[in-house]
C-alpha cells in the first residue's frame, strides 16, 4: 500500500519508527499531537491530557488556545469528556456541544459554545493495564466525526499509546538512573571527605560525618559542596577542613 497517499497510514508508520531516545517526552508528546492533527479529518485542534504524578489532570500538548481552553474547563470543574475517555476507557464522541446531553457537563459545554467547536472526540491513551490520559480532537462542525473518522482515530491512537508509554517509561528509568549516579557520585565524595577530617583531626567517621554536616547547616550549603570543597580545593586556597566543634580549653597548651 502506498502509504504517501494515506495521511493515517503514514502518521502511523512514523509512530512506528520514531525513537524516544533521539527526542525529549515533550518532544515526543508534540509529535504525537501534530501527527494526529494531521491524520485524523476532520480534526481542526488537538490536545494531548496526561495524568500528573498519575492523578491529577494536564494538558502537555494543545495545538492552539482552544484545545487548551476546553481542556481546562473539563479540569476545573472534574467534568467532561476528555476525563470520562480516560477514567471509562472508552472513547467519548460528542457530535454536537450544543446538545442536551452536553449539560451534564456545563464548563466543557460553556468552553466549546465560547470557542465556536461543534463536536469533540476523547480518545484514552491505554497499553496494556495502565491508562496515560486521552487525545481529544476538536471540530467546528456540528456532527463532524463520523464512524470511519472514530475507527481512523482509534487505530491511530493505539500506536501513539504505545509510543508515549514507551518514551514515559524511557524518561522515568532515565532519570532514576541520572539520579542514582548523582547520588553515588555524592556518597564518594562525601566518603573521601570523611577519610580526609579523619586524618586531620583524628577523629572517627561519625565525628567527622558530624564536622560536615554542621558546616552545611552553619553556611545553608549542600552537604556534598561542603565536601567537594575538602576534596577538591581551589588551586589558590590552602585547604581547612572544618572546625571540630571541640573545646579548645580541654586541651594542654
Amino acid at each position: 500500500m502506498n502509504t504517501s497517499s494515506d495521511p493515517l497510514s503514514a502518521a502511523t508508520e512514523e509512530l512506528s519508527r520514531f525513537l524516544i531516545a533521539d527526542a525529549t517526552l515533550g518532544e515526543t508528546l508534540e509529535r504525537v499531537a501534530r501527527l494526529a492533527l494531521a491524520s485524523i479529518h476532520p480534526a481542526e485542534a488537538v490536545g494531548v491530557t496526561l495524568l500528573e504524578g498519575r492523578r491529577t489532570p494536564i494538558t502537555v500538548f494543545a495545538s492552539d488556545t482552544v484545545a487548551n481552553t476546553i481542556d481546562q474547563a473539563q479540569y476545573d470543574d472534574d467534568a467532561g469528556p476528555c476525563l470520562d475517555a480516560f477514567r471509562l476507557r472508552n472513547i467519548v464522541s460528542v457530535s454536537d456541544t450544543t446538545a442536551p446531553v452536553t449539560e451534564r457537563w456545563p464548563s466543557y459545554r460553556r468552553a466549546a459554545m465560547d470557542t465556536g467547536v461543534g463536536s469533540t472526540v476523547s480518545l484514552p491513551l491505554v497499553a496494556g493495564e495502565a491508562t496515560y490520559g486521552a487525545l481529544n480532537l476538536y471540530a467546528r462542525d456540528r456532527f463532524a466525526f463520523n464512524d470511519d473518522h472514530l475507527a481512523r482515530a482509534q487505530r491511530f491512537v493505539g500506536q501513539a499509546s504505545v509510543v508515549l508509554a514507551n518514551a514515559s517509561s524511557y524518561w522515568e528509568v532515565k532519570d532514576l538512573a541520572d539520579n542514582l549516579s548523582m547520588a553515588m557520585q555524592s556518597r564518594a565524595i562525601i566518603e573521601q571527605a570523611k577519610g580526609k577530617l579523619m586524618a586531620a583531626n583524628d577523629c572517627t567517621a561519625d565525628e567527622a560525618f558530624g564536622m560536615l554536616a554542621r558546616a552545611s547547616q552553619r553556611t545553608n550549603t549542600r552537604l556534598r559542596d561542603i565536601a567537594d570543597r575538602i576534596v577538591n580545593p581551589p588551586l589558590n586556597a590552602t585547604p581547612k577542613p572544618p572546625p571540630t566543634g571541640r573545646s579548645n580549653s580541654s586541651r594542654a597548651p
